[in-house]
């Protein structure tokens, strides 16, 4: 096991920012999880795990052990009368799966093309878009408790998904042990590190349509299928167009993806809002909740294109802040999160809604 220092993780987080990992291992398997533990020294250590960086806002140098999650492998793992249950090592690239589980034969996953990030942190953010959650195509996940080095699986129930919410982002009590993962209230935030993540993917799939921009992608095509619905694969396609269109690739322009939550409100809430602006984008929930579109509420307040510092909001996406400094003067943590915390302050006070934002703050 080698323990590396000062490890610059500028290219290991998406939005670019500079910033080092004071003390790092690699994680190819659970084994390199043990040896971590075998060492007293670095057993004491506080640990962050790292997968793709495509979900966290480094605002300093890490000084827990950073564990960056490499675990490769995508496989086929067995088969039911209604799915294909497919498994993938959690340093995947997620998008890399969702490929090759379509080119495989495996429907289910294309409306979630083009998310950034790894497999290991799917289940974490419970990614979704376009009509489709994580949590609708997840079967189970294999992982490591960081304080015995034992492993262990959670069921769906176990990992206690929501909106993009997960037992990973929560704390628990100081005795706890990722053993006691099925009982109410437990949080694995800090305590456990995923190193597989199970799919089932349906047999019996069905296309999951309903969102506008996918409703103008299938009027607009030519010719029309012949079964008059889409296929998996031309709704990856699809949803790969739109996706480009509107958010910018990290590669070239640093950013964490979509960077507030949609926020939940009542009927009645809703109701009042439409009352003074008719135009809000919003959607209806299975649990009679009403969902509401963050990019709009920040494009009312006036925010697309606009900058604080080197960060900025996109100007096609008013949902994605986004790295506007050079090589030699990089976005910091601290810009981030001030823009972040002013467009927050806009929309509570227009709208009286609190976004909260999606990416880890380290």
């Amino acid at each position: 096991m080698l323990v590396e220092k000062n490890v610059p993780l500028q290219l290991s987080n998406t939005f670019g920012i500079v910033a080092k990992a004071l003390s790092l291992v690699r994680v190819a398997g659970e084994a390199d999880i043990r040896e971590v533990l075998a060492d007293p020294a670095l057993r004491a250590m506080p640990k962050f795990v790292l997968g793709g960086g495509s979900n966290i806002v480094l605002t300093g140098d890490v000084k827990p052990l950073v564990l960056k999650v490499e675990i490769m492998g995508k496989r086929l793992a067995s088969e039911t009368a209604k799915a294909w249950i497919v498994e993938a090592g959690a340093g995947e690239s997620w998008h890399d799966l969702v490929t090759w589980t379509l080119q495989s034969g495996y429907p289910g996953l294309e409306n979630l093309a083009l998310i950034p990030g790894t497999v290991g942190a799917s289940p974490v953010q419970n990614i979704g878009a376009y009509g489709v959650e994580l949590q609708d195509r997840f079967e189970s996940l294999d992982a490591v408790d960081l304080t015995t080095g034992q492993g262990f699986t959670l069921n769906a129930a176990q990992c206690a998904f929501g909106y993009r919410d997960s037992v990973f982002k929560h704390k628990s009590s100081a005795g706890d042990t990722a053993a006691g993962a099925g009982n109410p209230g437990f949080g694995l935030a800090d305590k456990a590190l995923i190193t597989r993540v199970r799919f089932a993917l349906p047999k019996n799939w069905k296309p999951v349509l309903g969102y506008a921009d996918i409703e103008k992608k299938m009027a607009q095509s030519s010719p029309q299928p012949a079964s008059g619905a889409p296929s998996a694969l031309q709704i990856y396609e699809w949803i790969c167009e739109i996706r480009r269109a509107k958010l910018p690739d990290p590669q070239v322009i640093g950013n964490a993806g979509s960077f507030f939550k949609n926020p939940t409100v009542t009927p009645e809430q809703c109701a009042d809002i439409i009352q003074r602006e008719p135009k809000i984008v919003h959607y209806p929930m299975d649990d009679g909740s009403i969902k509401l579109a963050a990019g709009w509420l920040i494009d009312a307040c006036g925010w697309k294109g606009k900058s604080i510092g080197n960060a900025g909001v996109y100007e096609r996406q008013a949902l994605v802040l986004v790295n506007r400094g050079g090589k030699a003067d990089p976005v910091t943590g601290g810009e981030v999160m001030t823009l972040a915390k002013a467009i927050q302050t806009s929309v509570y006070e227009r709208f009286g809604i609190m976004l909260e934002h999606e990416p880890v703050v380290v």
